[in-house]
C-alpha cells in the first residue's frame, strides 16, 4: 500500500468523522462541503482496499480496517504532538497541546495542580475531560489522552503508573450521628445504611475490596454517581458512607458531616497518574508529569 497516496488532510478528515460519528458534523467542523468529506474518505478506503465505515440505519460505525486506522491515526498525533512540542523547546518555548483526563473525585485536587501548571506555561493548550471510571479506562483504552489520574488503575492494560498522593478513604456520618467521637469497628455500623458510589467506580471497589477482606457486610440503601449527592444525604441523615478524603470539603462541621473513628480505617490507597506504556508522551505531558510527581510527593 502506497503510504505517499494517504494525506494528513485525509487523516484530519477521517478522524473528525470518528470523533463527530457523523460526515455533515465533521464538514462543519473542517469547513468543507459534505461531498468533499465523504471523497476524502473514499480514497483512503480505496487505498487500503476495504471500506472504514458501516451503515447502520442512519448511523454510522467503524469497520474493522477502520478501527485500526483510527488507532494508527491516534498514534501519529502523539508523534506529531512530541515533534511540535521538540521544535517549540528548541526555540526556546514551552508550547504544544496536553490532554488530561481524571475519574470526578480527582477533580477536588487536581485543578489547583493544573492551575500553577498553566500559569508556568500559559502557551500550552489543555483539555481536561473529567469522567467516571468507566469512561476514563474507556479513553484510555483507546489512547484518547496524554495522561489519565485515577486511583484504581484497569489491569488488563499494559500500563506505565506512577503513585503520586495519598488517597484515604473514610466513614462520613451526619455531625449528629451516636458514633462520633468514638472509637468503633465497621461492624458496629452494619446494621446502619450505607449511601455508595456506584458499582465500578474505584470508591466502590476500595469498600467492596475492604468487606470481603474484612468478611463484613454492609446494608446498601443507595448506589450513587455523585460525590457531592452521597454528602448532601449523609449530612440530612440517610446513612453513612465511605468517600475519598479528597471528596470531603475543608470544613465538615459547616456541611453537617462528620469523620468517624471506625477500626481499619482510613483504608489507605493511592491516587497514580496512568498512561499507556507505548505511549510517546508529548514535552507538555512530560512536564505535567514532573509537576504532578513534585506537588504530590510534596504533599504526602
Amino acid at each position: 500500500m502506497p503510504r505517499r497516496r494517504i494525506t494528513f488532510r485525509q487523516l484530519e478528515t477521517f478522524a473528525a468523522v470518528c470523533r463527530l460519528n457523523s460526515f455533515t458534523k465533521a464538514a462543519d467542523a473542517l469547513h468543507l462541503t459534505q461531498p468533499a468529506v465523504s471523497i476524502q474518505i473514499k480514497q483512503i478506503a480505496d487505498t487500503i482496499g476495504l471500506p472504514l465505515f458501516e451503515q447502520n440505519g442512519r448511523d454510522i460505525a467503524l469497520s474493522p480496517a477502520g478501527e485500526e486506522l483510527l488507532q494508527t491515526v491516534r498514534s501519529l498525533d502523539d508523534i506529531w504532538n512530541r515533534f511540535e512540542s521538540a521544535i517549540d523547546e528548541l526555540k526556546g518555548l514551552k508550547r504544544g497541546k496536553l490532554r488530561v483526563a481524571l475519574v470526578t473525585t480527582a477533580k477536588y485536587f487536581l485543578p489547583r495542580m493544573l492551575g500553577s501548571f498553566c500559569k508556568r506555561y500559559p502557551d500550552i493548550d489543555l483539555e481536561l475531560e473529567i469522567a467516571n471510571r468507566a469512561n476514563i479506562v474507556q479513553r484510555l483504552r483507546s489512547n484518547q489522552d496524554d495522561l489519565y489520574v485515577m486511583s484504581y488503575p484497569p489491569d488488563d492494560l499494559d500500563i506505565v503508573r506512577i503513585p503520586f498522593l495519598d488517597n484515604d478513604y473514610v466513614v462520613v456520618a451526619p455531625a449528629a450521628h451516636w458514633a462520633v467521637g468514638k472509637p468503633v469497628s465497621l461492624q458496629d455500623l452494619a446494621a446502619e445504611p450505607f449511601l455508595f458510589r456506584e458499582q465500578g467506580s474505584g470508591s466502590r471497589h476500595v469498600i467492596d475490596q475492604h468487606m470481603h477482606e474484612t468478611g463484613t457486610q454492609l446494608k446498601v440503601r443507595l448506589a450513587l454517581a455523585s460525590n457531592e449527592a452521597i454528602r448532601d444525604l449523609v449530612a440530612s441523615g440517610m446513612g453513612l458512607s465511605v468517600l475519598s478524603r479528597h471528596a470531603l470539603g475543608n470544613d465538615l462541621a459547616r456541611d453537617g458531616l462528620a469523620i468517624l473513628n471506625v477500626d481499619g480505617f482510613p483504608v489507605k490507597q493511592v491516587w497514580n497518574v496512568v498512561y499507556l506504556r507505548n505511549k510517546i508522551l508529548s514535552l507538555p505531558a512530560r512536564a505535567f508529569l514532573d509537576e504532578l510527581l513534585n506537588e504530590g510527593l510534596g504533599q504526602a
